[in-house]
């Protein structure tokens, strides 16, 4: 993977960033008690930055719940090798208390045990394949367990929003937190 110069995608800080980037670092910062490389970055472009906050806020406040949400979002980044959400992801669900089989599964992209999270994880990857034209059968399997129409246009909600932040992310190299090194991955299965 090339190397850009860090003056290509710096990290940002409320005084550097663009005017219409800095509400967004400090309510980042303040929210989290640190300034994420990943935001940093993706603040260059104050529309990337509000979009994909916006999105993954409303992301949050669907009825998908809590993990079923954290299945979209890693079989996203893992999908798209973004070992930055992957890291930041799986700390999400360790602070949850999610079972470690589930998150290890998940980080492998492997078949969950869990039938139900299985549903979610295996539609995520059927509305990519299908470019959204999911057929019959998979929608009814989806259905099957438990999940509404709804959901199924939030997990493409959730799509959209990860797919902008993996990719943000692997475009502007953002670097692992310290905080979050434990939690290390690589699309290649190093850690």
């Amino acid at each position: 993977m090339p190397t850009y110069p860090e003056t290509v995608f710096p990290d940002h800080t409320p005084e550097t960033a663009p005017p219409a980037s800095r509400r967004a670092l400090t309510a980042t910062a303040d929210r989290l008690g640190h300034l994420p490389a990943a935001v940093a970055r993706m603040a260059g472009s104050p529309h990337l930055l509000d979009g994909f906050l916006t999105v993954s806020g409303l992301f949050e406040a669907t009825t998908l719940d809590r993990v079923a949400r954290e299945v979209v979002i890693l079989t996203i980044a893992t999908r798209n090798g973004c070992g930055v959400c992957v890291a930041m992801h799986t700390a999400v669900l360790a602070g949850a208390g999610a079972d470690g089989a589930l998150v290890e599964a998940l980080r492998a992209q492997r078949p969950l045990a869990d039938e139900r999270l299985e549903a979610v994880r295996g539609f995520v990857l059927e509305v990519l394949a299908a470019g959204g034209a999911v057929g019959d059968d998979a929608l009814r399997a989806f259905l099957a367990h438990g999940y509404t129409p709804r959901n199924a246009l939030e997990v493409v909600l959730g799509i959209g929003a990860y797919t902008m932040s993996t990719l943000a992310n692997r475009l502007t190299r953002a670097p692992l937190a310290e905080p979050l090194a434990p939690f290390a991955w690589h699309p290649d299965g190093r850690a």
